[in-house]
């Protein structure tokens, strides 16, 4: 999956009118008049003559340069003959019956039945939000069921204290979804009511502890980043914490998100035309820094673990590693940038 995440970037023009001086229930309510007063198109969940959450998914949901495939939330295996837990699948093989074995369908990250009232999807509205709705096979969605979401640790996805882990990959995506239908819709899509554990770091108790800690430890990727911008041209408006993850440390505290638009300035910031590729490797990762500012890189796990202090500054050996997904940490004056890479090896 592509991931390069400036660390410090232009703050959109969408977002001209927030103060971000804000902070707390001010700061999210805020957003949550942004986010509503511009969903200028709610799309039908299904139909035959307008553009719907099945067009929007096969688009959004693409992988990263493959027109063909859609990335499965929730998967992490393409290389067993199980096709329950596959990352991939053409978007082509979409379930439109009630037997799903082998394809995909549209996952309602924010459960339908947890909602108050329950989502209606037979008219346009909160059941209908693309940006709560991702391609999951069906059999793993299934599974998945309407269980509030936990803390847990690995690449697949799992069921935890009856509960559901959405694995090492999904688990930012999953936060950010989560906190963007709570801003959106406010107590119709309490946060508190999908997700597991404590909620001390929010004054209010409104946020689970768990989201925020998977929004800091997870941040977005470039396939999120796609998303969002797919979503804002077909209902017209964008999820904030995926722009910048920061605001929900803003809102509701909990450990430090990345802060995309720390630092702006008027200057055009040189970051940005850092790339990291590719995202899924057995061997090499490349670093195309046409600027020379990549100053220091390091290769963190999941844990914060440092593994690898690289040699030279335009690729990176990971061929000693196991499979997993690792962070790359890369330094210059102007500030950070964090990636995500992917190591699978047959």
């Amino acid at each position: 999956m592509a991931c390069y995440v400036p660390a410090s970037a232009q703050m959109p023009a969408y977002y001209n009118g927030i103060d971000l001086s804000l902070n707390g229930d001010n700061l999210k309510n805020a957003l949550g008049t942004l986010i509503s007063n511009t969903h200028s198109n709610q799309l039908p969940y299904t139909s035959s003559s307008l553009q719907d959450t099945w067009d929007a998914i096969k688009v959004s949901d693409l992988r990263d340069g493959d027109t063909a495939n859609v990335f499965l939330v929730y998967g992490y295996n393409d290389v067993d003959v199980i096709t329950k837990n596959d990352r991939t699948r053409n978007k082509s093989l979409s379930c439109h019956t009630n037997s799903c074995a082998g394809l995909w369908n549209r996952e309602h990250v924010f459960p339908r039945s947890l909602a108050n009232p329950s989502m209606d999807t037979q008219f346009p509205g909160t059941g209908t939000d693309a940006h709560n709705l991702r391609a999951a096979d069906g059999q793993m969605n299934g599974s998945r069921g309407n269980k509030l979401f936990d803390i847990g640790v690995g690449d697949g996805a799992i069921q935890t204290n009856g509960n559901f882990y959405p694995g090492d990959e999904w688990r930012g995506d999953v936060a950010r979804i989560i906190m963007y239908m709570y801003v959106r819709y406010g107590s119709e899509c309490q946060a508190a009511n999908v997700g597991a554990g404590s909620t001390s770091y929010s004054t209010l108790g409104d946020m689970p502890n768990v989201f925020l800690d998977w929004n800091a430890s997870d941040p977005p990727t470039q396939y999120e980043k796609n998303r969002n911008s797919v979503f804002q041209s077909m209902q017209g408006n964008r999820n904030p914490f995926i722009d910048n993850p920061y605001l929900a440390t803003k809102i509701w505290n909990g450990p430090q998100a990345l802060n995309t638009w720390q630092g702006v300035s008027t200057d055009d910031f040189i970051l940005d035309q850092v790339k990291v590729y590719p995202s899924i490797t057995s061997t090499i990762v490349h670093i195309d820094d046409p600027k020379n500012v990549i100053k220091d890189i390091h290769v963190l796990n999941l844990m914060g673990q440092e593994l690898i202090v690289p040699t030279e500054s335009n690729s990176i050996d990971v061929s000693t590693l196991s499979n997993g997904i690792y962070l790359l940490r890369l330094s210059s004056k102007q500030g950070n940038m964090t990636s995500k890479t992917i190591v699978v090896r047959d």
